[in-house]
């Protein structure tokens, strides 16, 4: 077998029923994969001078076959004829190469433990909940890493889920009969699932989860519901988790284009992606259209998720929607995100309030007219003891400074832009009033961008590496 550079995975849904499998050592090493191939039923035969505990009761029961003799050449071409697969587990990196060039020259996939490059196969960290098997792995790069992450997956999942699963299995017939849409009994499944039912099955209390599934499928509708949710102003560790739940559920999702392809893939893969973002002088689709697209799309009895970036109620039309939707008496939610201003700012270090010069802060919007003017409370903003955070400003940052200069504040008050706020490739620009709108165009600073105006920004911080 030529050897690959990047390891197969050892598939866990193959199955290895009765399937001859080589495992060579008989230290703790060796029994983690023996426990794994065990769980799998496969027939495992262990060649080992001496087997530690463990093994040895395996032995002793029958569960696997001994083979007490040292990894020498003619006992593993003895041995490895008729093998699936072979497990170098050896605490010997010497050892377990030979072995791994061994199985190669005879055409049987090879693991070396913790060593890939003799690799020809590599089995990911494991967690199991009878049908329920979840695999991580690094590529072999990284065990240690993927066992980490095992257990902290394996820390979220309900004792019980196991049961569920099996429940679930065996009334996948009667609910495919009673629902041949597959949306709708999609529905009903994450319906159950997000219910008293699923607690129900994973107690093993079947009968009472097959009364409440029963009553799901009764009650459930065709009509649809929308979702408005924030998404954050963009690192998608930042999404609530009850976004992330609807994000997951959701048939549809109409997107802007302040959110990041890192937040879309938090969406399930199968739903539809529709973009009615604005961009500024073109827009996509005008906000009439998008209100009856929400409508639509709900009375059709899809759920339907309007996905923006902060905040849904934060100079996000949020409310717009909601009376579009209230008229056509469609069901909704709001999932509140965390606003640009709060996201941004303390990603940049920069604090919104202050005891010692900010004890108020006002969100407004630098977005201007259609003939180019800005229509804001000059005199409210240009006040000290306050911070203002100016949301849609890039392109008319020159005229704010003006402004705000003309109304009171001096050259040199703090501002600063934070373009891409809290993403990977976030720039912050620090200065003043009269300076900031040369400062950000001399740096090319684009949407999506805040601009912060206040005392606050000499207060800002930046984290020690």
């Amino acid at each position: 077998m030529t050897h690959i550079s990047e390891p197969a995975w050892f598939p866990i849904a193959l199955r290895l029923d009765d399937v001859r499998v080589l495992v060579i050592g008989g230290g703790m090493i060796a029994a983690n994969k023996v426990r794994l191939l065990l769980a799998h039923r496969a027939k495992v035969e262990v060649i080992a001078a001496r087997l530690d505990p463990e093994m040895q009761r395996w032995e002793e029961d029958g569960t696997i076959i001994h083979v007490a003799s040292t990894a020498d050449t003619a006992t593993l071409r003895a041995s490895m004829p008729g093998c699936r697969l072979v497990y170098a587990a050896t605490d010997d990196r010497t050892v377990n190469r030979a072995v791994a060039a061994l199985a190669q020259e005879m055409n049987i996939p090879v693991c070396a433990v913790d060593d890939p490059q003799p690799s020809t196969f590599i089995t990911p960290a494991q967690i199991h909940r009878g049908l329920v098997r979840i695999a991580i792995s690094t590529g072999g790069a990284a065990p240690v890493l993927a066992r980490r992450l095992r257990e902290q997956v394996e820390s979220t999942i309900p004792d019980g889920t196991g049961e569920l699963a099996v429940f679930m299995q065996q009334q996948r017939e009667h609910v495919g009969a009673a629902c041949p849409d597959i949306s709708r009994r999609r529905q009903v499944w994450e319906t159950f699932l997000d219910g008293a039912g699923a607690q129900a099955a994973r107690r093993g209390e079947n009968e009472r989860a097959r009364a409440i599934l029963d009553d799901i499928i009764a009650s459930t509708s065709t009509r649809g519901e929308v979702w408005l949710v924030g998404a954050g102003p963009g690192d998608p560790d930042l999404l609530t988790l009850r976004a992330l739940h609807l994000m997951q559920n959701a048939d549809c999702v109409l997107y802007d284009q302040l959110l990041s392809p890192a937040l879309l893939d938090r969406v399930r893969r199968d739903a539809e992606l529709v973009f009615v973002g604005k961009r500024r002088n073109k827009h996509t689709m005008p906000q009439e259209d998008i209100n009856a697209e929400l409508v639509r799309r709900a009375q059709a009895g899809q759920r339907v998720l309007r996905l923006k970036g902060g905040d849904p109620f934060v100079f996000g039309r949020g409310g717009e929607e909601i009376e579009a939707l209230l008229d056509s008496a469609i069901p909704f939610q709001v999932v509140p995100g965390i606003t640009a201003a709060n996201g941004c700012a303390a990603y940049a270090g920069i604090p919104l309030t202050h005891r010692d010069c900010a004890q108020a802060c006002m969100f407004v919007t630098g977005h201007a007219r259609a003939d180019g003017t800005l229509h804001l409370p000059w005199d409210s903003m240009a006040r000290p003891g306050q911070t203002v955070v100016i949301y849609m400003g890039v392109s008319a940052l020159p005229a704010l400074c003006t402004q705000l200069m003309d109304h009171g504040l001096p050259a040199d008050w703090p501002a600063a832009i934070v373009e891409r706020g809290t993403r990977a490739d976030q720039r912050v620009l620090t200065g003043t009033l009269g300076g900031l709108a040369h400062q950000a165009a001399e740096a090319g600073v684009g949407s999506p961008a805040l601009i912060i105006v206040g005392e606050v920004v000499r207060h800002r911080v930046i984290s020690p590496a």
